[in-house]
C-alpha cells in the first residue's frame, strides 16, 4: 500500500518544523509519498519544500496563492491525490503534534477495512502530552458538544491525523464543503458517517508542538461552533419535518 499512499502536510509558516516531520515521517514510513501544501508562506516554507523535493523523488510541493484555510489545502491536497492515482490519502500536521511513527497504526486499520481512520486522543489508549489545560478544556468540550449536537458516534470529531480510503473522499462532494478551518474535521467526519461509510479510531499521543506557532484562534472557535450548531438544528429541522410528514399520511 505505501508507494499508493499520499500524506498531505499543509504548511503556512513552518520553515522550522517541515524537514523534522518528514525526516521523521521518512524514517518510520520510507515508502509513502508526501504532497506538501503550502499558503505562500511568508517565510519560505514553500521554497524549502521545493528544494526537499528536488532532493526526493516521492516528495511533491502544491503552492497556493494565499493563506485559504486548512480544509481548502486538504481539498487541494485530495483532488491532486486522487488526480495522481493515489488508493490512501492521509492528513498529518507539519509540527509533529502527529507522530509519523505511530501512521503505521491508520494504515493498518485501513488495510483492515476502515473507509476513514482517525487517529484518536479520547478512546482507550489515546493520550495527549504537554498540552495547555485550556486547549484541553477547549478540545474536550468541543468534541462533547459537537457528538450532542450532531448525534456523531466518533469520540475525537475534531481530530486532525486521518487515513481515508480513496473511494471514501470519492464518496464526498469535496466541493461543497465551505468549512476552511478547523471545522473541517468535523465536517468530513460527520459527511463520512452520513453516508454509512466505516469509521474507526486508532489511539494516538497528540504531542504538543515544539517548533513554531499555533493557528489555533478565537475566529477558528467562533466559526466552528456555530457551523456546528446550524448543521445540528438544520438535521434537527428535517429529521421532524420528516416525521410529521410521515404522520399527515
Amino acid at each position: 500500500m505505501d508507494s499508493r499512499t499520499l500524506i498531505v502536510i499543509p504548511t503556512y509558516n513552518e520553515r522550522e518544523a517541515l524537514p523534522v516531520v518528514v525526516q521523521r515521517l521518512r524514517a518510520a514510513q520510507p515508502d509513502v509519498h508526501v504532497l506538501v501544501v503550502d499558503d505562500n508562506s511568508p517565510d519560505g516554507t514553500g521554497e524549502l519544500a521545493d528544494r526537499m523535493a528536488a532532493e526526493d523523488a516521492n516528495i511533491r510541493v502544491l503552492h497556493r496563492e494565499g493563506k485559504g484555510g486548512l480544509g481548502g489545502a486538504y481539498i487541494a491536497g485530495f483532488k491532486w491525490g486522487i488526480a495522481h492515482g493515489y488508493e490512501v490519502l492521509v492528513e498529518m500536521d507539519a509540527d509533529c503534534s502527529h507522530q509519523p511513527e505511530e501512521l503505521g497504526r491508520l494504515l493498518t486499520a485501513v488495510e483492515d477495512g476502515a473507509d476513514l481512520a482517525i487517529g484518536s486522543r479520547y478512546v482507550p489508549g489515546g493520550k495527549t502530552v504537554n498540552w495547555p489545560w485550556h486547549r484541553q478544556f477547549l478540545s474536550r468540550g468541543g468534541n462533547t458538544y459537537t457528538r450532542a449536537v450532531l448525534g456523531t458516534r466518533i469520540h475525537d470529531i475534531t481530530a486532525g491525523y486521518r487515513a481515508f480510503r480513496r473511494s471514501a473522499i470519492e464518496r464526498i462532494d469535496l466541493d461543497s464543503i465551505e468549512s476552511v478551518g478547523y471545522c473541517f474535521q468535523v465536517d468530513m467526519g460527520w459527511r463520512a458517517e452520513l453516508a454509512g461509510l466505516k469509521v474507526v479510531e486508532v489511539p494516538i499521543t497528540f504531542v504538543e508542538r515544539e517548533i513554531g506557532d499555533s493557528k489555533m484562534d478565537r475566529s477558528i472557535i467562533v466559526e466552528s461552533m456555530s457551523r456546528i450548531t446550524r448543521w445540528g438544528l438544520t438535521a434537527r429541522a428535517k429529521t421532524l419535518s420528516r416525521k410529521l410528514a410521515a404522520l399527515g399520511r
